[in-house]
C-alpha cells in the first residue's frame, strides 16, 4: 500500500474489508478517465464550460453548427484515447464474479474497450448518432465520414483543449455543414443526454437492476453532483448495502459512504482489483 498516503491507505484497507465476499456494483465518472487524458468536469484545472442544452441543440441552427464542428474535432482525438489502469480493473473485477456490471456516467465508451461487458451508460455514448425523425442509429465513425466529405477543410491540431465530453471550443462555425440523416433527411443527434435532458426511463431501470443484483455500491470518479448518481447511491443506502465511494475531494454522499476513499481512481480501483477475493460460480 505504498503508493498511497497513510490516511488512504488504511481508507484501502477499510474499503476492503467493506467489500470482499460480496457482489458489487459499480458507478463511475469523469474522474476514471482522466488518466486516459480526458478532463474532469469540477476538478482542479478543470475548463470552464458552457454545456449545450438539448434545447438550444433542437432550436438553434448556430449553435447545432458550433456543437457539431467542436464534438468532430474532438471526436478525432477522443477516439484515439486508450483505457487506463482503473477501467482495466473494472474489467478484472467483473472477471473474477465480483462486480455484476458498471453505471457510468461517462460517455467516452472505454469501459467496453478495456473488456466490461454490463456496461450502462447512463448518459448516452459518443460512438452512436440517431436520427430525432425516423430514429435510423448510425456509428459514430461513419458520421464523421459524412462531415469530413461535406467539410473538407476540418482539420484539428493535436495541441487542441479537449472537453470533458470530448469536444472542443470551435473558432469559428461558419459554412460549416451539419450532417442529415441519410434515410429521411432528418436531424442526427449525438446519443448523449444534453444538460437538462432526462436520461431515458429504460436506462436507469437498467442502472437500477445492476444495483438491485448487488451486495455493495462501489462509486469511483464522480462528485455524484448529478442527480441520477444520488439516486442510485440512495437506492444502495435504503437497502443498507456497504457503499464504497473513491474520489479526490468531496462528494454529494460523503455522509453516507461506508467508507471514503480520497484518492485516484486508477490506483484505487487496481488496489481493489488486486485484493478482493474472486468468487467463482456466481454469474
Amino acid at each position: 500500500m505504498s503508493e498511497f498516503e497513510p490516511d488512504a491507505a488504511a481508507a484501502v484497507e477499510r474499503a476492503v474489508e467493506a467489500l470482499a465476499g460480496r457482489r458489487i456494483a459499480l458507478l463511475t465518472g469523469a474522474g476514471v478517465s482522466t488518466d486516459s487524458g480526458i478532463p474532469d468536469y469540477r476538478g482542479d484545472g478543470a475548463p470552464r464550460r458552457a454545456p449545450m442544452t438539448g434545447q438550444q441543440f433542437l432550436a438553434d441552427d448556430a449553435a447545432r453548427r458550433r456543437y457539431w464542428i467542436g464534438s468532430h474535432l474532438g471526436w478525432q482525438r477522443f477516439s484515439s484515447i486508450v483505457p487506463n489502469a482503473g477501467h482495466r480493473a473494472v474489467a478484472a473485477l467483473e472477471d473474477a464474479g465480483i462486480a455484476t456490471g458498471v453505471v457510468t456516467q461517462n460517455v467516452d465508451g472505454l469501459h467496453v474497450r478495456a473488456g466490461s461487458r454490463r456496461v450502462v451508460d447512463l448518459h448516452g455514448t459518443m460512438n452512436r448518432v440517431f436520427c430525432l425523425r425516423c430514429g435510423q442509429g448510425y456509428a459514430r465513425e461513419d458520421v464523421s465520414t459524412m462531415l469530413e466529405r461535406d467539410n473538407p477543410w476540418i482539420a484539428v491540431s493535436p495541441e487542441v483543449a479537449l472537453g470533458p465530453d470530448g469536444d472542443v471550443r470551435p473558432e469559428s462555425a461558419d459554412g460549416f455543414v451539419v450532417p442529415a440523416c441519410t434515410v429521411c433527411g432528418g436531424m442526427l443527434k449525438p446519443d448523449v443526454v444534453f444538460f437538462g435532458e432526462f436520461i431515458p426511463a429504460e436506462r436507469f431501470r437498467e442502472a437500477e437492476a445492476i444495483v438491485h443484483g448487488s451486495e455493495a455500491l462501489l462509486v469511483a470518479g464522480s462528485s455524484l453532483v448529478v442527480n441520477s448518481g444520488i439516486r442510485l447511491v440512495e437506492r444502495a443506502r435504503r437497502r443498507a448495502l456497504p457503499i464504497v465511494i473513491v474520489n479526490r475531494g468531496e462528494t454529494r454522499a460523503d455522509a453516507r459512504a461506508t467508507v471514503k476513499v480520497d484518492a485516484g481512481a486508477s490506483e484505487v480501483l487496481s488496489a481493489l482489483a488486486d485484493r478482493l477475493p474472486a468468487l467463482p460460480g456466481r454469474d
